[in-house]
């Protein structure tokens, strides 16, 4: 249990899985399985990105980014649950909880930057093919991500650094699985209005900008596949976005469900279904969705295993 000083709270207690008994030997596997599935997944597209000749493009090199912002990102909660699990402890010490908010906030405020930047990639290539090139350069590209990387990590900067100014009066229990701003801010006893200014205040820079910006983005897309007259071209041009229409969709849902439901009206076991589909369960299912609906990755893939099978076997002979 937390250790009081006063005000002063130095462990957290996680209620998350309270209402399921035994959540150590029921649990434990799945979540294992689904880190475990967002690693490798994650990792194979990156790596498959980086070998594959046919995806050095700029969209597969914001998907490089993407891979790797959903390792952090489950990374930042995933291992600590499991090691709670094991330890049957669902506990973290303040410290810890302020490393492991940091880090989300960073990492999610990253990937919603990414997929803003990731849209107009596909506004330019479909949009303006002709000016592709010189919007997209290499220098523009490295450029807009080294961006989206320092947006995340001086939002995470100024939000943690206020939470850190929150007082508890010794309640240590938080309703969730992880460390994060709303659970933290509704068990804090002072210093709570400012922090609610500046999470919205944030959000509209962090969240509503991006999303705007992407929906922007496909409008512009949309329109011009219309005007496209043969049935292949409209087939090709929708192609390309279908995969990051999808990621897009699955995680600005995601957080508009963990941020924006009512404070109350919901369960903890409901709170606890929505913190895992937005922080667990998508980066687990964007290399799938890359891997499943784009024909070019999977074109890659194939031949990447398919080289891969022959050096076993050249390896073998040998």
């Amino acid at each position: 249990m937390g250790v009081r000083n006063q005000t002063r709270v130095v462990e957290f207690v996680f209620l998350g899985f309270s209402g399921i008994p035994n959540s150590h030997l029921y649990l434990f596997l799945p979540f294992l399985a689904v880190y475990s599935v967002t690693v490798l997944g994650n990792l194979m597209i990156f790596t498959l990105i980086q070998l594959e000749s046919s995806l050095q493009s700029p969209m597969y090199y914001f998907l490089s980014h993407l891979s790797c912002l959903d390792i952090c990102i489950s990374s930042v909660t995933v291992p600590k649950i499991l090691v709670n699990f094991l330890y049957k402890r669902q506990t973290i010490t303040y410290n810890q909880c302020m490393a492991q908010m940091f880090f989300l906030i960073s990492f999610t405020v990253t990937e919603g930057a990414l997929l803003a930047v990731m849209a107009y990639d596909r506004y330019a290539a479909i949009c303006k093919p002709l000016h592709y090139s010189h919007l997209m350069s290499t220098k523009v590209c490295a450029v807009l991500a080294f961006t989206t990387w320092v947006w995340g990590f001086l939002d995470a900067a100024l939000l943690t650094a206020l939470s850190s100014k929150l007082h508890f009066c010794g309640v240590n229990q938080i309703h969730h699985i992880f460390c994060d701003i709303p659970p933290l801010m509704k068990i804090s006893c002072k210093g709570v209005h400012i922090n609610q200014l500046a999470t919205h205040i944030a959000s509209l820079f962090v969240g509503v900008a991006p999303f705007l910006f992407t929906i922007l983005s496909y409008v512009f897309i949309l329109r011009s596949i219309l005007k496209i007259h043969s049935t292949t071209g409209k087939q090709k041009a929708f192609s390309t976005s279908a995969s990051h229409l999808t990621v897009v969709i699955l995680y600005f849902g995601n957080a508009l469900l963990n941020y924006n439901r009512p404070s109350a009206g919901y369960s903890l076991e409901t709170d606890t279904l929505v913190s895992t589909m937005y922080c667990i369960i998508p980066p687990m299912l964007n290399p799938l969705i890359y891997s499943l609906r784009n024909k070019e990755v999977k074109v890659a893939l194939k031949k990447f295993l398919e080289s891969q099978r022959k050096g076993y076997i050249l390896s073998r002979k040998q």
